[in-house]
């Protein structure tokens, strides 16, 4: 009999409720009894009634049937769901309830939460790149220092990755400057590099048509640079 029971419970079908919908839903500007009707529709279109009556909704709930129309009502004036009509194939005419307008509304608080939260990594990696060319300057930044690193991220669209790469280079080269370091990325972007992979196989190119030291002879562990300015 336990059995029997179990069977009947797994053959009468589970409804898979989306985890954005119960955790976002107080910011499309639904409550606790308008989010559970909407789950009832959903599972009413699930074992195929697309148009469940308020009547047939309320009995699965502690709201009575004109509650549950003024709900929907507020619902479709909300554009949580919408009513489409039609005709089947068969010419006959229905009714049914759509939720794609729903998902829409969710997918917007993703994409806006995922631009936020892009805003925010951005803003974090140019504070992150005033400070590392601070610390490589050993000074604080002039307002015209600081106007070529605004200009740079604004107006070339130079990646804060990239510009710490250009800074890395110019360390490298022993000539820490914002002109030098400008060359840099002009020739960096003129030559497509646009990750910091391609950043060092560029400079490990240029560095190896540098001519070689005045004192051959002499073992160094340095490595020679290449004159972007000259360029």
């Amino acid at each position: 009999m336990d059995k029997e029971l179990m069977v009947s419970w797994i053959e009468s079908g589970m409804i898979q409720i989306p985890y954005l919908l119960m955790s976002k839903y107080r910011e499309i500007g639904l409550d606790e009894k308008e989010l559970v009707v909407l789950l009832h529709i959903i599972s009413f279109v699930e074992k195929g009634n697309e148009f469940p009556t308020p009547e047939q909704i309320a009995e699965r709930m502690t709201i009575t049937s004109s509650e549950c129309t003024s709900i929907l009502r507020r619902l479709v004036q909300l554009e949580m769901i919408k009513i489409e009509k039609g005709y089947s194939d068969d010419e006959v005419r229905y009714e049914r309830y759509t939720l794609s307008s729903l998902w829409l509304k969710l997918a917007e608080i993703l994409i806006t939460e995922k631009k936020q939260l892009d805003l925010e990594t951005i803003f974090q990696e140019e504070k992150d790149i005033y400070s590392a060319f601070e610390q490589e300057f050993g000074r604080p930044l002039s307002p015209l220092e600081c106007e070529s690193l605004a200009m740079w991220i604004d107006q070339d669209g130079q990646d804060p990755v990239i510009i710490k790469a250009a800074l890395r280079e110019a360390v490298m080269s022993g000539t820490i400057n914002f002109r030098y370091i400008d060359r840099i990325l002009f020739e960096w972007k003129k030559n497509g590099v646009t990750t910091v992979e391609q950043a060092k196989v560029h400079s490990l190119k240029y560095r190896q048509k540098s001519r070689p030291s005045s004192t051959p002879n002499k073992s160094s562990n340095t490595v020679p640079f290449y004159n972007w300015l000259e360029q």
